[in-house]
């Protein structure tokens, strides 16, 4: 017991620093908002859509979506206070609550859509998440979920290699064995087929995977990044979106 009370303290105080990274880029961004504005389609009758962004972080994917969606209504999730503070400046709404623990301050079937960019992976019980964002969106809701892909095209070279893959860590604290600088906190990791087969153990259906290019990747090999998000099994970074059944 006094591994996992000390584990999560030193978690929240890392996720507590504003310096680490929190979104793998803009243009995951955008291809995420079309997907939701695809998925809502326009404003009707019924008014606006309630979007919920769990782990909203800075707010930069719940702005970049509501953009593209103007009229719908986007509250900000997070149990970082920091993080709400930065949030709060660009979205009307942003509250305290969190997917684990206690979960999320709102009742059963609020929600028409919710927003999951980039937190799965940060998660040490992604089942438990799932289920309560399955819990506050109505029947046939919509989930826009992203996440880094274990098996993106360069970290299949780099396994061949022995090098540890992108995006997978061994320590908080620095990198060990693999390309980059910056720790961001990573305990899982998906590959397109493991993500899909979660979800729908979930209780999600109509999975639909996508992919998007990772901003870190050096700039002579961002075309061949670009080009990988045409098969979402190679690309950076996999966006999905499903429905709750």
């Amino acid at each position: 017991m006094s591994g996992t009370a000390t584990t999560a303290p030193r978690l929240r105080d890392f996720y507590e620093d504003p310096a680490v990274p929190v979104a793998s880029g803009a243009d995951r961004g955008r291809r995420q908002a079309r997907m939701l504005a695809r998925a809502l389609g326009p404003m009707g009758a019924a008014g606006p859509a309630t979007v919920l962004d769990v782990g909203c972080g800075d707010g930069t994917a719940a702005a970049i979506a509501s953009a593209a969606l103007p009229g719908h209504r986007f509250v900000g999730v997070d149990w970082s206070q920091g993080a709400l503070r930065r949030a709060a400046g660009g979205m009307p709404y942003a509250v305290r609550g969190e997917v684990t623990g206690g979960g999320l301050p709102f009742a059963s079937g609020v929600a028409d859509a919710v927003l999951f960019s980039e937190v799965i992976e940060h998660l040490v019980d992604p089942d438990g998440a799932l289920e309560e964002i399955r819990r506050v969106l109505r029947p046939g809701g919509h989930l826009l979920l992203s996440t880094p892909n274990l098996a993106a095209w360069y970290n299949r070279a780099l396994l061949l290699a022995g090098v540890q893959p992108v995006f997978s860590e061994v320590s908080l604290r620095q990198i060990h064995g693999r390309p980059g600088t910056q720790v961001v906190g990573h305990l899982r990791l998906f590959t397109a087929r493991a993500l899909r087969e979660l979800l729908t153990a979930s209780g999600f259906a109509a999975v639909r995977l996508a992919g998007a290019p990772y901003h870190d990747v050096p700039r002579p090999l961002r075309p061949l990044d670009r080009a990988a998000c045409r098969a979402p099994s190679l690309a950076s970074i996999l966006l999905a979106h499903a429905r709750k059944v």
